[in-house]
């Protein structure tokens, strides 16, 4: 079954991770659309912005940690202010959305809608994506 998508563009500078990572969730499953249907991949299109820039509410920049075990025996740690000064700080934004969708292959499908960039330049003008404001 096929559904319209459409493109849109959020700026992420300065906005909250959790917040903003919920909201694009909801737009890639389609739950914001009267068609939604939870087997089919009815959602938009969404890519996001300046990933770099986004925050966390409190303390959390420092005392956040996130968990990587490449391998048995190998756990190693990072705050979340050491992965947004790396060069995969999108994989904060990608991971907190992954984490909101439903398990299983229509997740993956649902997931490749979603463009995270780290900085203003995107290779999607074509697309002429309009811009969404969260607010």
């Amino acid at each position: 079954m096929e559904t319209d998508t459409n493109w849109y563009l959020i700026d992420a500078k300065n906005m909250v991770l959790g917040r903003l990572s919920s909201f694009i969730a909801i737009r890639l499953m389609g739950k914001h659309k009267p068609t939604y249907k939870d087997n089919i991949v009815c959602g938009d299109k969404i890519v996001v912005l300046n990933a770099k820039q986004i925050t966390l509410t409190g303390k959390k920049i420092e005392k956040k940690k996130y968990w990587h075990t490449g391998y048995p025996g190998g756990i190693k740690s990072k705050t979340f202010k050491e992965i947004l000064n790396s060069k995969n700080s999108a994989l904060v934004l990608k991971d907190a959305v992954k984490r909101m969708l439903k398990k299983g292959p229509l997740s993956k499908k649902q997931l490749k809608n979603l463009y995270v960039y780290s900085s203003e330049e995107h290779p999607h003008n074509a697309n002429n994506p309009s811009t969404l404001k969260f607010n």
